[in-house]
């Protein structure tokens, strides 16, 4: 049975101060945090080691905990979120944290350059001095891995993931995964629930 808490979130009726927001993969609130299932248990204890060890440690367990997974030839990788930081001056591997841990943000290249302290012309030219390609289409990338992660972890509706991931909507970021993989989002989302039945 479930009630309503002044902010209208619902609540149980054995807990009424609680409020339940059954969207995030999980939720912190102050010194408590809860998760929606197994591997977004995995996510929320990765953000602890982030948030205690910083990036590259918490890159390093995740790498850890997904070399044991194989995923079907035609299932999208995931492989930004857990490759080792990218070559280069820490400029831009700051900027590159980053872009990981705001996938939803403003990641315009202007909101890049001041994350990094120099000039949109200037952090373009190290990225794709560094890294082969623009901030905007490394933002681009970054926020289609994402968004295949989600799909194929969570049940979210696909304009929520689009959203959660910094897409302006669910076309846009058909239009970006199509580009990447090859396939839909829902076609990607079908895939992944085959292969993990």
């Amino acid at each position: 049975m479930t009630g309503q808490t002044a902010r209208g979130r619902p609540t149980t009726a054995k807990h009424p101060a609680v409020a339940v927001d059954a969207d995030p993969i999980y939720i912190r609130d102050g010194n408590v945090a809860t998760s929606a299932g197994v591997t977004s248990a995995l996510d929320l204890m990765i953000a602890f080691i982030e948030e205690d060890h910083g990036p590259e440690l918490g890159r390093r367990v995740a790498r850890a905990l997904v070399t044991y997974l194989q995923r079907p030839g035609n299932q999208a990788q995931i492989s930004m979120f857990t490759a080792p930081a990218p070559a280069g001056p820490d400029v831009v591997r700051r900027v590159t944290d980053h872009v990981t841990a705001n996938i939803g943000g403003d990641l315009t290249t202007e909101a890049l350059a001041a994350v990094a302290g120099v000039s949109p012309r200037h952090l373009t030219r190290l990225f794709l001095g560094h890294l082969g390609q623009p901030p905007g289409r490394y933002v681009r990338r970054a926020r289609a891995e994402a968004a295949a992660h989600l799909l194929a972890t969570t049940a979210l509706p696909v304009r929520r993931v689009a959203a959660r991931c910094g897409f302006g909507s669910a076309e846009a970021l058909r239009h970006a995964f199509v580009e990447r993989y090859g396939t839909t989002p829902s076609r990607h989302r079908a895939t992944g629930s085959r292969a993990a039945s």
